[in-house]
């Protein structure tokens, strides 16, 4: 039997995803490897083990394709839980079930796509003796060890088309429109979309804002003879003195989302002026790839395959300076980047009369 190497897609969905898988398949095929796609996330590693062989057949084409064609999840057994010392942690018992399953099957190594969470799992399979290749997923792209994740670009699109089409109705109609972005920490989706897209505000986490002062700005808009207002607003942006807006689930989870409305709502009341909210939402996740996610989603698929060959387990793909290298998972977890309000950025975004409440 060949060489078997496994990979699987776990937590949120976005672009890009299938490039990876394609690139992985090519890779390993070069080497004489046999690649098994575990099912819907890390669930796949239990027994008696979800999975199905890819190959070069079965990956051709998927590139263009949204999502994964292997499923994920971002629930189930391998969740982790946060013990003593904050230290996120799966049940012993699960990663031997998991050991079990890839021993069974001859798999020698797992490459493992996802984020934060995601990579904090795969950390403590590599402790636990099983050898694994981590591939940074997030179209928030705020993981401190990459300076890119692919599906960013993809996002930064959906917003910046949505703003595009949202601008005729602000125009026609001459209203304050509020478009909420995915962004529970980080204001990366936001800065870059609003920029791309033409918006007169941004609203990030980082940079804390002020009601009143969005609302001048936008009287002294419609004073200057500009009637409408395109406000980018991310879903963990925070008012000054005030708190990111959470709404509870069935599940008794509570999730970001609403900040939205509660600016447009804001909006309205201190300006007059006619304002509508959009939330983008899983929009922002799916559809086809951008080329620019589709050619880093196949490059970090070939490294990972790269770095398992080269035995470097426990290591995250990562690129930098226009090159996929890799890192260690251990230093690669639990690290936000974050938008600096100080950044060249945030001041290309000033310097084109964008305000950002303050």
């Amino acid at each position: 039997m060949k060489p078997r190497i496994g990979v699987l897609t776990s937590g949120g969905d976005c672009p890009g995803l299938n490039a990876v898988l394609r690139g992985v398949v090519l890779a390993a095929e070069k080497l004489g490897w046999e690649v098994v796609g575990f099912k819907d996330g890390f669930e796949g590693l239990l027994p008696p083990g979800e999975f199905v062989i890819l190959d070069r057949a079965g990956t051709d084409g998927i590139m263009s394709l949204g999502g994964t064609i292997i499923g994920t999840t971002n629930r189930g057994h391998f969740i982790a839980k946060v013990g003593a010392g904050d230290r996120a942690v799966v049940a012993a018992d699960v990663i031997e079930k998991a050991r079990g399953v890839l021993a069974s099957i001859g798999v020698q190594s797992l490459i493992i796509v996802g984020g934060d969470g995601s990579m904090t799992t795969a950390l403590q399979l590599q402790e636990a003796g099983i050898n694994c290749i981590g591939v940074p997923k997030t179209i928030d792209n705020d993981l401190e060890a990459t300076a890119m994740t692919f599906g960013f670009d993809s996002a930064v699109a959906a917003v910046a088309d949505a703003l595009d089409r949202l601008h005729t109705t602000a125009t026609s109609h001459k209203r304050v429109m509020v478009l909420e972005v995915m962004g529970r920490h980080a204001g990366w989706i936001a800065l870059h979309g609003g920029i791309a897209g033409g918006a007169d505000a941004i609203l990030i986490p980082e940079i804390p804002f002020d009601y009143e002062k969005l609302a001048t700005f936008i009287n002294k808009r419609s004073a200057g003879g500009n009637h409408s207002s395109m406000v980018v607003v991310a879903e963990g942006a925070t008012p000054k003195d005030g708190q990111q807006v959470l709404h509870q689930t069935k599940e008794g989870e509570y999730r970001f989302g609403g900040i939205g409305d509660v600016v447009a709502h804001e909006l309205a009341a201190r300006t007059g002026k006619e304002t509508r909210c959009c939330v983008l939402g899983h929009l922002q996740r799916g559809g086809p790839p951008t080329t620019l996610d589709r050619i880093l989603g196949t490059r970090f698929g070939v490294q990972a395959v790269q770095i398992a060959n080269e035995g470097h387990f426990g290591s995250m793909v990562s690129y930098q300076n226009y090159q996929v290298q890799h890192v260690s998972i251990a230093d690669a977890v639990n690290r936000l980047r974050l938008v600096q309000p100080s950044s060249q950025m945030v001041q290309t975004a000033r310097e084109v009369d964008i305000s950002f409440g303050e």
